[in-house]
Formats: C-alpha cells, structure tokens, sequence
C-alpha cells in the first residue's frame, strides 16, 4: 500500500499514483495528474458546456435493448457554483436533490456500460457493477490493462499487464457516495450547488481534506428518467474525469466473488 505519512510526501504520493490516472476515476488522489508518471503535464482541455454537445447515455434501469456508448457531456463542475461556503438553497433545490437521494438509495444493485473521458480528453469504456454497500467493479475493455475494485473498505487500481495495484481506503474517495447503501446528499455531504434543466438533475458536492486539497463531485441524473447517466470527478488541481453509463441493470444478480481483493498474487505498485 502506497503510504504518505506526512504534507512532505503528499506530491510523490501523487505521482506515484498518477500513472495510471488517466484511467482513474474513483478518487481525487488519483486523477491528479494523468502524466506525471512521463514527467509531462496533462493538457487541460477548454471547458465544454451543454450547448452543441449530445446529451449523455444512460437509460431506464431494467435489462432492454443495447444502448449505443454515448458522447459523455464535460461540464465544468466549478461553474455557477457559489464562493461562500454557508449555502442556501430553495425548496426546488431541495427537492431535486432529495430526488438524487432517493434514487440513488434505493439501488442495491447496477450494472452497465461506461464511457470515460480523462483529464487529457482521451476516451476508455468498459463495463461496472455495483453492490451496495460499498462494492464496485470497473473492468476497462483491451487495451487498458486496468480494473478498479472495492471491496467495502478499500479501493484498488489495479494493473494486470503488470501485475501491481494501490490500495485506498473507501472512505477517501469520491466514490463513497455512490455506493452507500442509504445517502441524504444535503445531510450527508457538503453540497454546494444543485441546478436542474430539461435535461439533468446536477448536484454538486464538495470535498476538502488536509493532505490533498479540495475535489469535487458533480453527480447528473435524467431529469425525465430519474436515471443515474454520468457523474464528474475534479480533482485539487482542477483536472476532470467524466463517466457516462448506459445500458443500465439494477436488477442484475451478481456475483461477490467479483469485488474480492486480490491481495496474493497483485503486489504494490513500485514507488
């Protein structure tokens, strides 16, 4: 397990992690710099808001006819969203985001497609699945060698062309809210903006921590369907990753094998 007992480490940490970041998506930690691991900065592509883009996948969550991948949105999770750090916010914001609340507490299970974007705009897909509490899977289709699991507790990127992963705890990532089991965002999580169109239900969480910096969350729900379609993880240093799902199965029986922790034969990543 990669370890940064102090703020001294908090940079090697990072780069350390960052070699398979641009695949990451799962903690702020790891999108921090997609190419730090060739010593060459991650071009920040200009921020792309809704207008001339199409609109991302996802659909009802019942097994039906395959989707094509979409074109995931890239918004800018900072925009609109207000300085001050004591919210407030009317009763249609509430009540979107207890919408966001319940939809996503009531999943126990969900299993699909995605499509990434990385910070440098390059795209990967693969397919996830989700048990609550807790429990992800995100297997990334040939080339990318990566798989992302968690177990509950801990989070692992792992790299099967080279037989390494790292290991984070569950409780540092983004990827929290998700996958708990029973969520009230506007109790739970510090959110910090809440916006709705014909589109999607955007709500906005924010995240501080000491050794890391600031990171955001930005979850998209269908305004029609109420139906999980992509969500957006930006990073201290102000990189984004965004997933769009689709092909959506929230009756799926899985099996929990799949979110056990190989800790035998994958070894931690050189430092």
């Amino acid at each position: 397990m990669t370890r940064h007992p102090d703020i001294r480490f908090a940079a090697s940490f990072a780069a350390r992690s960052a070699r398979v970041a641009g695949v990451v998506l799962v903690t702020a930690v790891m999108v921090t710099a997609a190419s730090f691991a060739q010593n060459v900065p991650v071009p920040k592509p200009a921020p792309k808001g809704r207008d001339g883009a199409q609109a991302g996948g996802g659909g009802p969550a019942v097994t039906g006819a395959t989707q094509t991948p979409p074109n995931p949105i890239i918004p800018d999770p900072r925009r609109n969203v207000p300085s001050s750090i004591f919210q407030t916010f009317d009763d249609k914001q509430k009540a979107q985001a207890a919408k966001v609340s319940a939809y996503l507490s009531s999943l126990s299970t969900l299993a699909g497609n995605f499509v990434q974007v990385g910070p440098d705009g390059s795209k990967t897909q693969g397919d996830f699945y989700i048990q609550k509490p807790g429990k992800v899977r995100f297997e990334y289709d040939p080339p990318s060698p990566i798989d992302i699991i968690a177990d509950g507790s801990s989070v692992v990127v792992r790299d099967r062309k080279l037989a390494t992963q790292d290991v984070y705890p569950l409780s540092q990532t983004p990827l929290r809210f998700l996958l708990s089991d029973r969520i009230d965002l506007m109790k739970d999580t510090n959110v910090v903006n809440v916006t709705a169109d014909d589109l999607f239900i955007s709500v906005t969480i924010e995240e501080k921590q000491a050794l890391v910096g600031t990171s955001r969350l930005l979850l998209m729900i269908g305004a029609k369907d109420g139906q999980l379609k992509q969500w957006t993880v930006t990073d201290p240093q102000g990189y984004d990753t965004t997933i769009a799902v689709y092909n959506l199965d929230a009756g799926k029986k899985l099996d929990p094998n799949m979110f056990k922790i190989d800790f035998t034969n994958y070894g931690p990543a050189p430092g």
